[in-house]
C-alpha cells in the first residue's frame, strides 16, 4: 500500500493535470492537502469519482511545508508502506519519474530525492545564493557526493514507511531537516531521478515571492548547520534572521493533527473527506 501526497493551496489551473498522472500510478491512497484554498481546486478534486481519493481539507492556511507533514501523519494512520510527495502544481510529464521514486522506495531507500539540477544552466545570483548554502548543508552531513544538490525542500521524492515512522514531524515540515535526521537514524538516502526544473511545469512566481522562498530554504539549511553542530537553532547569518514563509507555518495546527488521528475526535472529523463518501460538506 503506499500513498501519494499532494499539496495544494489555490492550484486551479493545474491541479486536474497532477492528478491525471497520479490517478496513473499502482497506489492505494492519493491524499490531496489543501491549505486555504479559496478557488476552485477542492470542486475539481471532488469532481473525480476514486475512492483513493482522500482530501484533507483545511480552510486556514497551514504555510508552506506543514501540508506535507499533515499528508504523511495521515499516510501514516493509513499504514501505507511508503508516501510519494508531489505539489499540485507539478503539472509536468513526470509520470515515468514518479513510478522510479516509488520503486526506489519499494526496493530497500527510505528517502528517495529528486536531481531538479541535472546540468548548470546560467541562474539568478539569489537561485545560486540558495543552492550555495543547500551544497553546505549536503557536504556538512557528508552527503554531498551521493546528493549533490538534491533536497527534499525541491521536486517530487518519496519516504519508506520506516522513515515516516522515525523522522519528526517537524523534520518533514522543514525540509533541509529531512536530511539532518535521515543521517542521524542511518536511513538510506538516495537521489532515483532527475527532472530539470523546467519540466515539473510550476508556474513562475512573483519576485517578493522568490525572495521570500529564497529566505525560506537558507534559513531551515541554517537550521539543518547549527543541528549538525549541537548548536541552539537559530536562522540567523551575520544580522539577517532569515525568516522568508517560517513563521507562517502552523505547527500548532500539526500537532493538532496527529493529536486528532490518535482519537478520530472533532477535528479529524471536520477535516477528512473520502471520496465517495458523505461528509459535512456535501
Amino acid at each position: 500500500m503506499f500513498a501519494v501526497v499532494i499539496p495544494a493551496k489555490n492550484e486551479e489551473k493545474s491541479i486536474m493535470p497532477t492528478l491525471t498522472t497520479i490517478l496513473r500510478l499502482p497506489v492505494s491512497y492519493i491524499i490531496l492537502v489543501l491549505n486555504g484554498c479559496t478557488d476552485q481546486t477542492f470542486k475539481l478534486a471532488r469532481s473525480i469519482p476514486d475512492s483513493r481519493i482522500h482530501i484533507l481539507y483545511f480552510s486556514d492556511s497551514l504555510g508552506i511545508d506543514i501540508p506535507r507533514a499533515i499528508g504523511a501523519r495521515y499516510a501514516r494512520h493509513l499504514g501505507a508502506k511508503g508516501a510519494l510527495f508531489v505539489d499540485g502544481d507539478m503539472s509536468g510529464d513526470i509520470f515515468e519519474n514518479l513510478l522510479t521514486l516509488i520503486s526506489s522506495v519499494e526496493s530497500g531507500v527510505d528517502v528517495a530525492l529528486t536531481n531538479c539540477y541535472p546540468y548548470i544552466p546560467h541562474r539568478h545570483k539569489l537561485a545560486n545564493l540558495v543552492l550555495r548554502f543547500r551544497s553546505k548543508l549536503n557536504r556538512e552531513l557528508d552527503l554531498f557526493k551521493s546528493l549533490g544538490l538534491a533536497t527534499p525542500t525541491h521536486g517530487p521524492h518519496a519516504l519508506s514507511q520506516r522513515a515516516m515512522n522515525s523522522l519528526p514531524l517537524e523534520a518533514i515540515a522543514i525540509p533541509p531537516l529531512t536530511l539532518y535526521w535521515s543521517k542521524k537514524f542511518d536511513l538510506i538516502i538516495k537521489v532515483a531521478t532527475s527532472i530539470p526544473h523546467e519540466a515539473l511545469h510550476s508556474p513562475r512566481k512573483h519576485r517578493r515571492h522568490a525572495r521570500l522562498i529564497a529566505e525560506t530554504i537558507i534559513g531551515d539549511c541554517l537550521m539543518g548547520l547549527t543541528l549538525i553542530h549541537n548548536e541552539p537553532p537559530t536562522r540567523s547569518l551575520g544580522k539577517h534572521n532569515l525568516m522568508g514563509y517560517h513563521p507562517e507555518r502552523r505547527f500548532d495546527l500539526l500537532h493538532c493533527w496527529e493529536k486528532s488521528l490518535l482519537s478520530q475526535d472533532m477535528f479529524y472529523e471536520q477535516h477528512v473527506i473520502i471520496s465517495g463518501l458523505s461528509s459535512h460538506f456535501e
